[in-house]
């Protein structure tokens, strides 16, 4: 019996100092970093990896250093020119100080959500439906600087602010969508306008050059024909002049006697005679024309004494 207890304590002990070897043992992981109580005190801070600890006298306690996320409910804000819109927002936050983190705040995500809220509301408030948004950075960045600021005795860090929603009433909304859609309709009005506007003038410019191209090229036609119409002439009156110059050269060179000449005469006048036009000739030397016609006549004479 009594070898029985024995065995029966030898193994107990032996569960027992496993039991402790295992509790003093603890292993913290590389984004995590430990914070030791002995007694309820706080004695050491410890770094990742294996650490020994006293089971049952010292308390290990981890906080995660990785970077977080919080999602701000959905809240209700008037803004500036007393228009009720419904905003959230999401907050990024790190650790930077496990023991400020654990023993400066009692529930750390409650007390930045609501402190965002509050901010939240203030930061709208100042602004105006249309400010608020067009202006998503600035809010966000003004957000980040006030909790920043607030939470630094926390031992957290604000990374960034997030705005997710801006939501206006849905009488506001219906409004924003008339005004955007007749500005819409009034840029393809002035976008129609201008194109038809430029579409005129690039046709009334197209028009005018055609015009002027069509002008110029009757003008430098004209001008052609006319320097043609003049070379001709030019070249008629050259080639008559030399002709004229000719014909009197060899009558000149001929030396023709005045009979001679009184019978071309004679022979010009029947055939400018010839035709079936009436026709009146009047010699302005007439009595050079008889006295040629009496020495002709002469002429006829001797030559039919002669025979």
């Amino acid at each position: 019996m009594e070898a029985l207890i024995g065995s029966t304590f030898t193994v107990l002990l032996a569960i027992g100092f496993v039991y402790l070897i295992s509790r003093a043992f603890k292993v913290i992981r590389p984004f995590e970093r430990g914070l030791v109580e002995r007694l309820g005190k706080f004695i050491s801070e410890r770094s990742p990896g294996l650490n020994v600890v006293i089971p049952g006298v010292d308390r290990l306690i981890t906080v995660d250093m990785r970077e977080q996320v919080i999602d701000v409910p959905p809240q209700e804000v008037i803004t500036k020119d007393n228009v009720n819109i419904t905003v959230d927002a999401v907050i990024y936050y790190e650790a930077t100080d496990p023991q400020k983190l654990v023993y400066n705040v009692g529930d750390f995500i409650t007390a930045i959500t609501k402190l965002a809220q509050t901010n939240l509301r203030n930061v709208v408030g100042d602004l105006t439906l249309d400010t608020t948004l067009t202006s998503r950075e600035l809010i966000n960045t003004q957000l980040k600087s006030i909790l920043d600021e607030a939470t630094d005795k926390w031992g957290i860090k604000v990374v960034r602010v997030e705005m997710q929603r801006i939501d206006p009433p849905q009488d506001v909304q219906d409004a924003m969508n008339k005004v955007m859609k007749a500005e819409r309709d009034r840029r393809a009005a002035v976008t129609e306008a201008e194109g038809s506007k430029k579409a005129a003038i690039l046709t009334a410019e197209g028009i005018r050059q055609s015009l002027i191209l069509k002008a110029e090229g009757e003008a430098n036609a004209v001008i052609q024909i006319a320097d043609a119409e003049k070379y001709e002439k030019t070249a008629v009156a050259e080639g008559e002049a030399k002709a004229i110059e000719t014909v009197f050269a060899a009558i000149h060179k001929g030396d023709p006697t005045n009979d001679l000449i009184a019978i071309k005469y004679l022979e010009s006048l029947e055939k400018i005679a010839n035709g079936k036009s009436t026709k009146i000739f009047l010699p302005a030397d007439m009595s050079a024309v008889l006295g040629s016609i009496a020495a002709v006549s002469e002429l006829f004479k001797d030559a039919e004494e002669e025979e």
